[in-house]
């Protein structure tokens, strides 16, 4: 048998490097937030490390990591001495988040028609097309999302870091809530899509007072789907919980 320098067999040494790498923090928080959208894991449910370690296969400083994660998301709630628990978001509290992220879309909007190259507006128009093409085929709502997202990504790129702070923290407050984006989408009906040709139009000639409106107004449609998906599956304002 062919042996390495070391003595280690080559066909050792070769098994030992496909092992597949070891889950990171980033994995685990990916993992744990989609059980939570599909209601895997249900409201109240408590994680503890222990199991996660050894469902993993990773050490307890990369499961509090992804936990930590999790809890700046708002999925769940870390207490002292006693662990972490999957937190039960409210229409109401949505609601309010839809409300942040509608002003601070039409302000990326904004500063995209004010501030964006012209081969950056080339590029955000490709992708409205896309995004549009792909609604009237009827692609996935997974995939009209990653579009929209990657639209509002080149948006905020002309805005301060400041609000490209404040826009990447509320997307990851509402990451939660992407089933529900997804049941908007899906939903018969118009969809947000006169509003994307609006902000089309607007990126065009460079208006920015009708790009912001229009932008906004894709939130607000999102915000009050997403708020009448939640109340008829039983997520109540928080004022109400029970």
């Amino acid at each position: 048998m062919d042996t390495h320098p070391t003595g280690v067999s080559l066909i050792e040494g070769q098994n030992r490097t496909s092992e597949p790498p070891a889950a990171t923090a980033d994995d685990l928080a990916h993992a744990l937030r989609h059980r939570i959208q599909k209601s895997e894991l249900a409201p109240g449910e408590w994680l503890r490390e222990a199991r996660l370690c050894n469902e993993f296969g990773v050490g307890r400083s990369t499961v509090r990591r992804a936990l930590r994660t999790l809890a700046d998301d708002g999925l769940i709630e870390l207490e002292e001495n006693r662990g972490a628990r999957v937190l039960a978001a409210t229409a109401e509290e949505v609601f309010d988040l839809y409300e942040v992220r509608a002003a601070l879309y039409g302000l990326a909007a904004r500063f995209a028609c004010l501030r964006a190259s012209d081969a950056a507006i080339r590029h955000m128009l490709v992708n409205i097309d896309r995004l549009l093409s792909d609604a009237e085929s009827g692609a996935p709502a997974e995939q009209i999302i990653e579009v929209s997202e990657a639209i509002f990504s080149a948006m905020a790129e002309s805005a301060s870091r400041d609000a490209q702070k404040m826009i990447e923290s509320v997307r990851r407050k509402t990451r939660f809530h992407f089933s529900y984006v997804a049941l908007a989408l899906t939903a018969n009906g118009p969809g947000p899509y006169e509003h994307w040709r609006r902000v089309r139009a607007a990126l065009l000639t460079r208006d920015a007072a009708a790009a912001s409106e229009a932008a906004r107004d894709i939130l607000y449609f999102m915000q009050g789907e997403v708020a009448r998906i939640m109340l008829a599956h039983g997520r109540r304002a928080a004022n109400n919980r029970g």
